[in-house]
C-alpha cells in the first residue's frame, strides 16, 4: 500500500465511453501485477459529451478539440493529477496546440505504439483508425521519428472503418461483420507486406487482437494505459 501512495496520481482525459473504459480497467487489472494484490495507482477521469468532441471533428476544428481537452486537463490538475494521458487516437491532433497551455504533461499514444512496434522488430505497420487519425501526421510523425514504415488504407477502406468506429463500436455494438471487415482490412495490410497492424483507435482491440488477425497487433489502448502505468509507478 505505501508503494501505491507514492505513486503519480493519473489524470485520463477521456473522449468515448468504450475506449476510456478499456484504458481504465487496463490500468486497474494490471496494477497489481506490480503492486500486488489490488492495488493501482490513483487514477482521476473527466469527459465532457462527446457530441461536442465530434461537433469539432465535422468541422476540422482541432483547436475546439484542443480547447475541449485543456478544460479537461484543468480539472484533472485540480483534482492532483500529475500527468495525462488522451484514451482516443484522433485527438492527439490537436496536442500541439494543447501542449504549450497544458498545466501537466502528457503522454502520447503514437509514441507508446511505435516503441513497443520496436521492441518487438516490426518494421512496417499497417494503420487502423477513424478517417480523422488515418488522414492525420499522428502515426506518421512518431513512426519516422523510430525509422519504421506505414501504410495507410485506401479511401473506400477509410470512410467503412470510421463508419463502423463511430456508427458502432463507440456505441458497444460489436457485430461479426465488423470484425470480418477489419480482418480483411489487415490482410490486406500482410499482402501489402506489413509485419504489424496498428488497432489506432482505442475501440478496435474490443473486437480485434492477436487471437483474430492475421497479423500480431499492437493495441494503443492498453499500450498507452501500460506506459501510464510505468510513469505513475516509475517503472522502466
Amino acid at each position: 500500500m505505501r508503494e501505491t501512495l507514492m505513486s503519480q496520481h493519473i489524470g485520463v482525459v477521456c473522449c468515448s465511453a468504450e475506449g476510456a473504459a478499456l484504458c481504465y480497467r487496463t490500468i486497474c487489472l494490471e496494477g497489481p501485477k506490480i503492486l500486488g494484490p489490488y492495488a493501482h495507482p490513483e487514477i482521476s477521469m473527466h469527459t465532457p459529451s462527446l457530441a461536442d468532441y465530434v461537433a469539432c471533428l465535422d468541422r476540422g476544428d482541432f483547436e475546439g478539440v484542443g480547447e475541449l481537452m485543456l478544460a479537461s486537463a484543468h480539472k484533472l490538475a485540480q483534482a492532483g493529477a500529475d500527468f495525462l494521458i488522451c484514451p482516443d487516437n484522433t485527438l492527439h491532433q490537436a496536442l500541439a496546440h494543447v501542449s504549450p497551455r497544458s498545466p501537466l504533461p502528457w503522454l502520447h499514444i503514437a509514441e507508446a505504439v511505435a516503441t513497443e512496434a520496436v521492441n518487438r522488430g516490426f518494421r512496417r505497420l499497417g494503420l487502423t483508425g477513424t478517417k480523422w487519425l488515418v488522414d492525420s501526421d499522428v502515426y506518421p510523425e512518431k513512426l519516422t521519428v523510430h525509422g519504421l514504415e506505414w501504410v495507410r488504407p485506401n479511401a473506400a477502406e477509410r470512410d467503412e472503418v470510421n463508419r463502423i468506429i463511430m456508427d458502432e463500436l463507440v456505441g458497444g455494438t460489436f457485430k461479426p461483420e465488423a470484425i470480418a471487415y477489419i480482418q480483411k482490412l489487415i490482410e490486406g495490410f500482410k499482402h501489402a507486406g506489413c509485419d504489424a497492424a496498428i488497432l489506432g483507435c482505442t475501440e478496435i482491440p474490443l473486437i480485434i487482437d492477436d487471437t483474430n488477425s492475421p497479423l500480431p497487433t499492437l493495441d494503443s489502448t492498453r499500450l498507452l494505459a501500460r506506459a501510464a502505468l510505468r510513469r505513475a509507478l516509475r517503472v522502466e
